[in-house]
Formats: structure tokens, sequence, C-alpha cells
């Protein structure tokens, strides 16, 4: 992982997201709230460089991530500071957990992780502070971001096309940045 910033609401959003919803909201006590944010995917996809919040890898059809879950506190499902851009199979991997449990990217300090050579497994470094080892543990493990087949086979690729040229160091830092440091 690595830390993003979270940017400005879209212009737009509050009529189209944030009012509906949170009209939505007060007229029904229960049920999933409806997908009001989906139009303003392809905003959250720039702000985060098209990036997956959690694997820090280019990601070209990602989904709208609730950091603090809908079933967990449903007051922020309209709320653009409460969305991540993330690769759909990640999000899904969150499941039941909760925000406490995770670590946010918006708040990763950066030299948290290293990617190992030549394995590209991602691992937390010494200098995660004690209080958030235990999520960053947690996430590795649950999302899939330590050493799962699926997110390697990304980062191969990505370091494959580096080493043989078809990819600049810059272009690589871009696309893959964990990979490029």
């Amino acid at each position: 992982m690595i830390r993003f910033a979270c940017a400005p609401k879209p212009a737009g959003f509050e009529e189209r997201v944030e009012k509906r919803g949170g009209t939505w909201l007060a007229a029904n006590v229960g049920g999933r709230p409806p997908a009001y944010w989906s139009a303003f995917k392809p905003a959250l996809a720039s702000a985060f460089g098209d990036l997956c919040a959690y694997s820090a890898m280019y990601e070209p059809v990602g989904t709208v991530d609730h950091f603090v879950s809908c079933e967990e506190d449903r007051s922020r499902a309209y709320d653009w500071s409460n969305y991540r851009y993330a690769s759909a199979w990640i999000n899904s991997s969150k499941c039941s957990l909760r925000s406490h449990e995770l670590v946010d990217p918006f708040e990763v300090e950066n030299e948290w992780f290293e990617l190992l050579l030549p394995s590209l497994q991602l691992a937390a470094t010494s200098r995660v502070p004690p209080q958030w080892q235990e999520r960053v543990t947690r996430m590795l493990e649950r999302l899939h971001l330590g050493h799962d087949e699926r997110i390697l086979r990304q980062r191969r690729e990505w370091y494959r096309m580096y080493q043989f040229g078809e990819l600049t160091l810059d272009g690589l830092a871009t696309k893959a940045p964990l990979i490029a440091e």
C-alpha cells in the first residue's frame, strides 16, 4: 500500500449523490443504499491515478469501495471522503471487516510496506508503528495483498515489462509505484 490523499468532491457530487442519497436514507431505515455514487466512479479513479487504493497498481475497471462499509455506518454511504478506488476482487475480500480493523489508504505511511525481490511479495516493514501492526497483518492476509497468486501475477507482469524495456521506470512508477520503488 501507498498513501493517497482525499481529492476534493467533484462538481455535481453534492447535488447528485449527497442530497439524493440523504433523502433516500431518511426515507429508508433498511436496505442497501442505491449506488448513486456510480456516476462518479471515473472521477474517483482519476483521484487515485487509476490505481487500486490497496494494491497500488493500475486498475482499469475498479469499483467504488466504501472504506467504512454501508453495513458499518449507513450515514457514510454518500460521503465522498469515505470512497476508495479498488479492484473489485480486493473490495470483495474486505467482506465483513470493520474500518477499525483495516489500514486506511489515506492514513498509511509509504514506508510501512515493501516489495521483496525476487518474489514480489508485499511485506510490512519495521517502520509500522506497534499500534498498527495487527491491522497491517490483517490487511495483508484478508485482502490477499501479501502473496496471493492473483496479485503476484500482476506484479510479475509489471516488473517483466520494465525489465524488458516495454515500460520505463517513470511509466512503472505511474502504473505500479511500489514495484518502481
